[in-house]
């Protein structure tokens, strides 16, 4: 593998870690789930001797599939997640707006109280702790309903379903910050490179409901398909969302608006 750069990206498979090694350059290393499973603690370790910063992208990211698998989730999000911190000089861990309830009516900041609802945010949660608590050099970045080439994703799914179907039904009743990894990517190497610490929240300007989502995209795609609003309720999915889980993020990490992320996607995949 030759010698180590200074720069590593763990999940690089993924669709936010493919989004990261393309930002990063030749210059950084970049390793898949097949390279590298970080539930092995030991070949964490060998695999990231000498590192200097670990942007730690792998995830288990099924969040319905978590409420029924909830060891396996944790032991990637929660015990992976130790094993990069402990094997890393620095490490940022990427995070989700899913630590919180959705009982807030404003925007959720990042040293506000977390209580997840389901498996999955939990899992994230107990591997921002484990982060913590294995690295001092350490920055969780929280980041909200990420969409982008690289893998199965909201945004291709309503596309999809638009071009199938007459109608699609879509939930009406959650808001978030839609964000792009596209540009989410760039900002993650920024801030790995940097010195900051602690937690920040980095998502896509503005919020929408997943139905607004749907609508933006399909109009953009020019897909003439009805489109109708729904609660989730009507969905009976396994995993409880939040109903609201708007992040508020700082100037310096806000990414330009949701919109804009729709189009870049569109355009990219054109």
């Amino acid at each position: 593998m030759g010698a180590l750069a200074k720069l590593a990206i763990v999940g690089a498979g993924g669709m936010l870690g493919r989004a990261v090694a393309r930002a990063a350059g030749d210059d950084a290393l970049a390793l898949t789930r097949a390279e590298l499973d970080v539930t092995d603690a030991g070949a964490v370790r060998d695999a990231l001797a000498g590192a200097g910063t670990v942007v730690n992208c792998a995830a288990w990211t099924d969040v319905d599939g978590a409420e029924e698998h909830a060891e396996e989730a944790l032991r990637v999000n929660r015990d992976g997640a130790r094993n990069v911190a402990e094997a890393a000089e620095r490490v940022v861990y990427v995070s989700t707006d899913y630590v919180f309830d959705g009982h807030s009516d404003e925007p959720y900041r990042p040293q506000d109280p977390t209580a997840p609802l389901s498996v999955y945010g939990r899992s994230k949660l107990e591997g921002e702790e484990a982060t913590a608590a294995a690295n001092p050099d350490h920055l969780v970045v929280r980041s909200s309903w990420l969409f982008g080439p690289d893998g199965g994703n909201f945004v291709d799914t309503m596309l999809r379903l638009g071009r199938e179907r007459d109608a699609v039904r879509v939930v009406d009743d959650q808001l978030g910050c839609p964000t792009y990894t596209g540009h989410l990517a760039p900002a993650l190497v920024a801030l790995a490179r940097g010195g900051e610490r602690g937690i920040v929240h980095v998502a896509g300007d503005g919020h929408c409901s997943w139905y607004e989502l749907a609508r933006e995209a399909l109009t953009q795609a020019a897909v003439d398909v009805e489109i109708e609003p729904c609660t989730t309720a009507e969905f009976h999915l396994p995993a409880p969302r939040p109903s609201y889980s708007v992040l508020a993020v700082e100037d310096r990490h806000r990414l330009p608006g949701w919109r804009d992320g729709v189009r870049a996607h569109l355009g990219e995949r054109a």
